[in-house]
């Protein structure tokens, strides 16, 4: 009989201990949420102010002697690109929590950092904090939520458009649509339209000038994120990656 009711002592000092490391737990992981949230507030407090980024921007095309897109967002080129470098742009903040997830499992798995950037932070990186280091990324993110509170997502997806670099000495979407196809951006096939929006991840490796099968590679991951994303079926992107692209156009003959 001692043993029974020594046993069912240990059962009840067992099931009391249970409620006080949840909530211990959930102590901690709500002091790590509140910490995390004002480091962000801090970040974002710290960051410049972004009213001059169209000026930047601007800037960045006046130094190449590229033209504008004039705040038009070409579709293709767009649906392309969001696909690809940031899926969730029209519903998440200027920080993607999915990726920021990935990062850290990344960091402490020691597998590397496999966020991936918003446009937002590239956006930030392309105009006020150039640079990998953290103290970069950190201000990189500060200007992202900045960019996202002073300006609507078309007209960052414009900016980016505009300031980003194609390869091959273009900087900007007409600027690079002119140069690799001699069209307008909105004048772009499918087939055009997916290989442009992969130069802009590693614009140099990409060039289909210099790298064509890099170039048609990394075409290959756009076509197969845009089914992922449910803008085209497999059938659709695998005629599309077979669609000449421009057959005037030497590098593609």
């Amino acid at each position: 009989m001692a043993t029974t009711l020594h046993a069912r002592s240990g059962r009840v000092n067992r099931s009391r201990r249970w409620p006080r490391a949840v909530l211990l737990v959930i102590g901690v992981i709500g002091l790590l949420l509140l910490i995390l949230v004002a480091a962000l507030l801090l970040i974002v407090l710290l960051a410049p102010s972004v009213s001059n980024a169209p000026q930047k921007v601007a800037a960045i095309l006046a130094a190449h002697d590229a033209p504008s897109d004039g705040g038009v967002v070409p579709t293709k080129v767009a649906t392309a690109l969001l696909a690809t470098e940031d899926s969730r742009y029209y519903h998440d903040p200027a920080l993607d929590p999915r990726g920021v997830t990935r990062a850290v499992i990344g960091v402490v798995t020691r597998n590397g950092n496999d966020g991936g950037a918003t446009i937002e932070q590239q956006l930030a990186k392309m105009l006020y904090a150039p640079g990998t280091g953290i103290t970069s990324e950190l201000k990189q993110v500060g200007v992202a939520f900045r960019l996202d509170q002073h300006f609507s997502k078309h007209t960052i997806l414009a900016m980016y458009l505009d300031a980003a670099y194609f390869g091959d000495g273009a900087y900007g979407v007409t600027a690079a649509s002119e140069h690799y196809f001699a069209v307008a951006p909105d004048q772009l096939s499918w087939a055009q339209a997916t290989l442009l929006a992969g130069l802009v991840q590693a614009p140099t490796a990409y060039d289909p000038h210099g790298h064509l099968s890099a170039a048609r590679a990394r075409q290959s991951h756009v076509l197969a994120r845009l089914v992922a994303t449910h803008t085209l079926t497999e059938a659709e992107a695998n005629q599309i990656f077979q669609s000449p692209l421009d057959p005037a156009i030497s590098f593609y003959s």
